[in-house]
């Protein structure tokens, strides 16, 4: 285990029974109030590929992305849920456990061609990042990687994300 998947590790605080029972949610919280752990995961996703934007997942993937564009000296791009953009968007439906999704990306957010890492901060079932591909490569970008936080191995997101690199800082 590297220096950082420890710190990492040592830093998410398991929440049993939330939000609902028999969840074991991880609360990244402990880690973003470390300066010293948070500045560690910034340079670290920040130095994984050479972009020329950052897309950032609502809401918590907002938390990291924002300032990992900010450290690789590129532009910040929010993908949203449906509604919450005010000019003319592209979107892209998923599905969840019960019920659907629907997120959006400004249809102007990149020019032809350019390369984007995807950041979130957790990697569940696949869905929400599967989504923000296809939205981005719909825009007229390259999607050169996903990079997360944490993956969720036992629920398997990585497979649904078989054509993309994907970069996960530790995996539970």
């Amino acid at each position: 285990m590297s220096d950082l998947s420890k710190l990492i590790l040592d830093k998410i605080r398991d929440v049993p029974d939330y939000p609902q029972p028999g969840v074991l949610f991880k609360d990244i919280t402990p880690l973003l109030a470390d300066p010293g752990a948070f500045a560690a995961v910034i340079d670290e996703l920040a130095g994984l590929h050479r972009v020329d934007k950052i897309v950032g997942i609502e809401a918590r993937g907002f938390i990291l992305a924002a300032p990992v564009a900010c450290k690789a000296g590129v532009g910040f791009v929010p993908v949203r849920k449906k509604g919450k953009l005010p000019s003319e968007t592209l979107e892209a439906s998923y599905d969840l456990e019960y019920g659907s999704a629907t997120i959006e990306v400004h249809r102007d957010a990149f020019l032809p061609g350019e390369r984007v890492l995807i950041v979130d901060d957790v990697l569940a079932t696949g869905g929400t990042a599967c989504a923000t591909v296809e939205l981005v490569r719909r825009a007229g970008a390259e999607v050169v990687a996903v990079a997360v936080l944490m993956e969720l191995a036992f629920l398997k997101g990585r497979e649904r994300l078989d054509d993309v690199t994907l970069h996960s800082l530790v995996i539970v």
